[in-house]
């Protein structure tokens, strides 16, 4: 199996609800490194698992939608505790979106998992996998 992995980074804010959360249920801030990596058993014609480039660049854009913001405000989250498991699972999904609308490039068929995973820290991070 084959691997192509591209990192970046954001930032957000936000609040959780559950006595489990202790203090982390008032507003607090998290900056994520983010590592997404393309999986396929045989490279495409190129040589290539994806494309880096058209594989940074989704990354980014899917994080931008993210970064700097307080997700308690987000519509879109309403009710929903955005754990690091939360977010590594929505990431891998928009990209998952981008890699079928073919904004990975052509080769980007051929893949067959996709990997995210957020690094809160050095020593803690969580991560989503699935089949393409």
């Amino acid at each position: 199996m084959y691997a192509l992995n591209v990192r970046d980074h954001f930032m957000i804010a936000h609040s959780f609800s559950g006595e489990v959360f202790g203090p982390a249920q008032r507003l607090h801030g998290a900056t994520y490194v983010v590592d997404a990596e393309f999986r396929r058993a045989d490279l495409d014609g190129d040589g290539l698992v994806v494309d880096i480039g058209c594989a940074s660049q989704v990354l980014k854009t899917v994080l931008s939608d993210l970064n700097y913001r307080n997700l308690d405000d987000q519509t879109g989250f309403a009710g929903q505790n955005t754990t690091t498991e939360f977010l590594a699972k929505l990431i891998f999904d928009r990209i998952s979106e981008a890699a079928r609308d073919g904004r990975l490039g052509a080769g980007a068929a051929g893949l067959s998992a996709i990997k995210i995973t957020l690094n809160e820290s050095h020593i803690a991070w969580a991560s989503y996998e699935g089949a393409l």
